[in-house]
């Protein structure tokens, strides 16, 4: 009995405040996946985390190329990639080639040199296109954190473990949360959009 009892006790343990923060986290996770989603993207300039997408089958699982390799950028459009175990050269090629980056190893060893060629105007309106996709997305995630958030505070408010003001206040908390996280992504977006157009 006593078990029910304190189970029951449990679920009302998260105050308003610890709600609000849980909900900042997670739309802050939300927000740091699209930034990693956008710079995977390729802008004409080489960076270690474009290849942050490309998963290679390797030794019965898929892993990144940072854990098999050490990568580098020695110039602004070239990448480097020193591959750890020679038997993963072809497995490496294969999956960057596969990956739609539009991007071509040469393979030297167990040293990959890749060129970053400079985007023409169809690939920059493409990658505006999914930078787009890729925000929407966030938004989405966003603002599905935002509702779930409410939802708790509404059964709060009926269960009477929480007050009037108090849920008023933490919904208005929420939604600026929400609208603070969705202003940084539409920056994060446009300074993408930028460099995209400028390079």
């Amino acid at each position: 009995m006593s078990d029910i009892r304190w189970e029951r006790g449990f679920n009302r343990i998260m105050s308003s405040d610890e709600k609000i923060n849980n909900c900042k986290s997670k739309m802050k996770k939300a927000f740091d996946i699209f930034v990693s989603d956008l710079s995977s993207l390729r802008t004409g300039r080489a960076n270690v985390s474009m290849l942050d997408i490309v998963k290679v089958d390797v030794y019965g699982q898929k892993m990144s190329v940072n854990q098999l390799a050490t990568i580098s950028v020695p110039e602004a459009r070239l990448l480097t990639v020193q591959v750890w175990d020679q038997n993963n050269v072809s497995l490496i090629d294969a999956a960057i080639k596969k990956s739609n980056l539009g991007i071509n190893p040469q393979i030297d060893g167990q040293l990959m040199r890749i060129p970053v060629p400079s985007l023409n105007e169809e690939r920059r309106n493409e990658l505006k296109k999914i930078m787009g996709g890729l925000a929407e997305k966030s938004k989405v995630s966003i603002r599905n954190i935002r509702r779930e958030a409410n939802d708790l505070l509404k059964k709060d408010l009926k269960d009477k473990s929480i007050g009037e003001d108090e849920y008023k206040n933490a919904e208005k908390k929420i939604q600026n949360l929400t609208d603070n996280q969705i202003s940084e992504l539409e920056k994060k977006l446009q300074q993408k959009e930028k460099e995209i157009m400028t390079v």
